[in-house]
């Protein structure tokens, strides 16, 4: 049975929450560049140890909202042989990175010859629908008679898009992993504003062709009530 003599420790509480990430980057195992990620959710929390020292919670999250996005492709081609002409072409699918890729070409075809460079780079975005839950994580609040609290956390779970992401070929279904810390500030007894720092990754654990994965800092903040 969950302790609840401190001060500001709560046995069940919900929260409303908001989190954002403007850019990925290869932070530990995740490659894909420049994708940003949006949620909207809801939090449960149960205190399970709550002691002078640290407060020990279980905590799961839904996200109804879960938004990707993925910078597109431009093609620049640039044809020096039969003739010379530069084309472009925006909205191509997205790349793993945003580096430039260079293609020089060179083929006969019904007896003429075609040179040029195909460059690609990122350029335009399109964003992702999906839903998301966390319902395995921990919370840990130190110093839970205080006011302001520092915690650390950890969560897992899955995510579903309406296509695949972060580039064609991977998976629409992804597991996520996440480890966080922050600071939970208490209004009352009853309510709290919860703001976090965590390290986001999405990866479909290679079930499907491609997996390059995403690395995100990610930015949350909930308002939380309980008693």
């Amino acid at each position: 049975m969950a302790q609840t003599d401190s001060a500001y420790t709560r046995k069940n509480a919900f929260g409303v929450l908001a989190a954002y990430s403007n850019d990925s980057s290869h932070i530990f195992v995740g490659t894909a560049e420049q994708r940003k990620l949006l949620n909207l959710g809801v939090s449960y929390t149960r205190s399970l140890i709550a002691g002078h020292v640290v407060n020990f919670q279980f905590d799961a999250e839904l996200l109804p909202v879960a938004l990707e996005s993925d910078p597109l492709t431009r093609s620049v081609n640039v044809q020096t042989s039969p003739t010379h002409s530069t084309s472009i072409v925006d909205g191509l699918p997205p790349m793993d990175t945003c580096s430039p890729q260079i293609n020089k070409y060179n083929y006969t075809l019904d007896g003429t010859t075609y040179t040029g460079v195909d460059t690609f780079t990122c350029h335009g975005r399109q964003w992702t629908i999906g839903e998301s839950t966390s319902p395995f994580g921990m919370q840990f609040n130190f110093t839970p008679r205080r006011r302001l609290q520092p915690l650390v956390e950890t969560h897992g779970g899955f995510m579903y898009s309406t296509h695949a992401i972060p580039i064609g070929g991977a998976g629409s279904f992804n597991f996520i992993a996440e480890a966080g810390v922050g600071f939970e500030y208490f209004r009352s007894h009853r309510q709290s504003i919860r703001v976090e720092y965590r390290y986001h990754h999405i990866s479909d654990a290679d079930t499907s062709f491609f997996n390059p994965g995403i690395d995100n800092g990610l930015f949350q903040v909930a308002w939380v009530f309980g008693r």
